[in-house]
């Protein structure tokens, strides 16, 4: 038999009941996004209706950023503890009940507790989904069901920048919030009935939780591991220019800034959608057949990043062309992905008990990165009088901080990974009686 078919001890089977299964909690993720992302497609609608400045609106994704990445760790130790269906049935409760506070909000204060509500239960969702496809696919398939995941997620995204668009000019605020809010009960009854923690016969370790102290010695662990702190920094550099692009400022760029009408900037949000879409199958691919390729994939896609960006913000003119704004889009499309990588480098630094703590690490990196760049657009532009280029700049600081931390844990994490490859080789040797 094949090294690249051997499944590793103790590994699950894969199988039609794991993708069911794992398909249901990727369910309750695509709809967490569609509502994480509906704000992006409503921010003009959302300071109309609210009658807010730029700083107050983007208060509505830094409130939700905020809540989703202060939950990461706390969600990470309870998928350890209480298992991903018990937590995901929270996180379910939770995004629709604020989904459906935000379309009935009769005021701005009223609306931030809502989003902040919807970003608690978002963040729940994807830590879970994770544990999900570790407990129910072999270790070998880690990338590309990481990756896959991302890309229903990014479908979630898709709904928003299409359909959410067009019922909310079609049917109005209330209504089209309200409406959404369906889906989260759809996800909870298909979760309650279908969704498994791991397989008959692959029950996980019995584990002592200790209080306080565990959830200390847990934290401490999944931090010591360069691994763990490479792919946070990983996830904290890619994935923010993206994030902020379709969460809140993206369409008031396009439509402010650079002039196109509201449908043409629709499009536009829609391309970088399906260039994450295919950018993460490619990705996900690549790594699983090709473990270094991680920090090159990311490291080349920050470069694209901001070599794109770079060039929108300083073309000559009041605006840039419509093929390098395409082309800007095109390339945002692969912070998504290249996000991804970061789980992919926490994974192997932790063992299963660890893995939901070393994924909210990790997570928490791109949301604080992304919730930094939310706040310094709102109040520079508010500073400036709408100058996106000086308020986009922001960009290239975050990156330049997250690249100096990637070059500096690479190689203290790439050695630690050998470490532990020659001492499963040692461990899997039987020496004869």
């Amino acid at each position: 038999m094949s090294g690249s078919s051997v499944a590793l001890p103790g590994d699950p089977p894969g199988g039609r009941r794991a993708a069911l299964v794992w398909g249901v909690g990727v369910s309750v993720y695509f709809v967490a996004v569609i509502f994480r992302t509906s704000l992006g497609v409503a921010g003009l609608d959302a300071a109309e209706r609210f009658d807010v400045n730029a700083s107050a609106l983007s208060t509505f994704s830094i409130l939700q950023l905020l809540v989703y990445a202060g939950m990461q760790i706390p969600v990470g130790l309870m998928v350890d503890r209480l298992g991903a269906r018990k937590v995901l049935t929270l996180g379910v409760i939770l995004f629709t009940a604020g989904q459906l506070g935000f379309a009935l909000a009769p005021s701005y204060g009223t609306a931030l507790a809502a989003r902040a509500l919807l970003g608690c239960g978002d963040a729940m969702t994807f830590i879970s989904v994770l544990r999900l496809g570790s407990r129910w696919f072999p270790a070998r398939r880690g990338p590309l069901i990481a990756q896959v995941a991302a890309l229903f997620g990014m479908a979630g995204n898709l709904v928003s920048t299409i359909v959410i668009s067009r019922l909310l000019h079609g049917l109005g605020w209330t209504t089209t919030f309200a409406g959404s809010a369906l889906a989260g009960l759809v996800v909870l009854v298909l979760l309650l009935v279908f969704l498994k923690d791991h397989p008959e016969g692959y029950e996980p370790a019995p584990s002592v939780h200790a209080g306080a102290a565990f959830v200390r010695r847990q934290i401490a662990e999944s931090w010591r591991e360069p691994g763990t702190r490479l792919g946070m920094w990983v996830h904290f550099t890619t994935q923010f220019p993206a994030m902020v692009f379709l969460l809140l400022w993206g369409l008031p760029f396009l439509v402010e800034d650079q002039g196109l009408s509201r449908g043409a900037a629709g499009e536009l949000l829609t391309l970088v959608v399906l260039s994450n879409m295919v950018v993460g199958l490619a990705y996900g691919q690549i790594i699983a057949r090709h473990h270094a390729a991680r920090a090159p994939l990311a490291l080349g896609t920050v470069a694209a990043t901001a070599l794109l960006w770079g060039a929108t913000l300083l073309y000559p003119g009041d605006r840039a062309p419509l093929w390098l704004l395409v082309t800007l889009c095109v390339v945002l499309g692969a912070c998504g992905p290249a996000s991804m990588i970061g789980f992919d480098f926490a994974r192997p630094a932790n063992p299963p008990e660890r893995q939901g703590t070393a994924s909210g690490i990790v997570n928490m990196g791109g949301f604080t990165a992304s919730m930094t760049t939310l706040l310094a657009v709102g109040v520079l532009l508010d500073a400036t009088g709408d100058d996106y280029r000086i308020a986009f700049s922001s960009v290239f600081v975050l990156q330049a901080l997250g690249i100096a931390q990637i070059l500096r844990l690479r190689a203290r994490t790439v050695r630690r990974e050998r470490e532990r490859l020659v001492a499963s080789r040692v461990e899997a040797v039987h020496v004869p009686v």
